[in-house]
């Protein structure tokens, strides 16, 4: 199977076709390997335009939507970046692509080693994964983290609220895109947060699954 080509076709009838058209996150898209980060799909299906499973209950998301939340952030290449819910890590190469770094929180440990393990055979030196409850946000791993807040935060999974263990670690200025509602249905959100004042913006109705934690949805 000609990936390349598949790729290709991806970005321009599912991507660029629906209004987004930032070169640098179409790019990314080019390039990052979907195939390699659905484990136990067949191969034409890796660039099929729909969520997929990967496993513990857990979806990689349709790569539209995966590049609208991350094109509704608008990440500049010097930002720092927090990603909640690393997944299969598919995403978290995506921004890795466009950001100068970043931090990626994922809650099922296996899918975090997985991860971490499929990135850095990859090669990417310019992020970190943390296996642990990323509603509360990024868990200082040492002194120079301490106090550490983020240019973009992007959440993979429904919260029933925009938990404040993330807004905390928004720069002022910053940008954070989330799925907010119940367990079935949501409404994808960007919040802003200008002069330490939250905007809210809702771009329509989506679905994903849910974003469990201590500032979200309980097992």
């Amino acid at each position: 199977m000609d990936y390349t080509k598949q790729r290709n076709k991806m970005v321009e009838h599912q991507i660029k076709a629906r209004g987004i058209n930032d070169e640098r996150l179409l790019d990314a898209f080019r390039k990052v390997e979907r195939h390699l980060f659905i484990p136990g799909n067949p191969d034409q299906f890796a660039y099929a335009d729909g969520p997929l499973s990967i496993g513990e209950g857990q979806t990689i998301s349709q790569p539209y939507i995966v590049a609208l939340m991350l094109d509704m952030l608008n990440i500049k290449p010097e930002d720092i970046v927090l990603e909640i819910g690393t997944g299969s890590g598919y995403q978290t190469a995506i921004i890795a692509e466009i950001a100068r770094e970043v931090y990626s929180v994922e809650r099922i440990s296996s899918l975090a080693k997985n991860a971490k393990e499929l990135l850095d055979k990859l090669g990417y030196s310019n992020i970190k994964i943390q296996q642990d409850d990323g509603t509360t946000g990024w868990k200082p791993e040492n002194e120079s983290e301490k106090d550490i807040t983020f240019d973009a935060i992007v959440v993979s999974a429904a919260a029933p609220y925009v938990p404040e263990g993330l807004l905390a670690q928004l720069k002022d200025g910053g940008r954070l895109v989330l799925p907010c509602g119940n367990r079935y249905v949501q409404d994808l959100i960007c919040v802003k947060k200008e002069n330490g004042k939250i905007i809210k913006e809702n771009f329509g109705g989506c679905q994903f699954v849910p974003l469990i934690g201590e500032q979200g949805w309980k097992k």
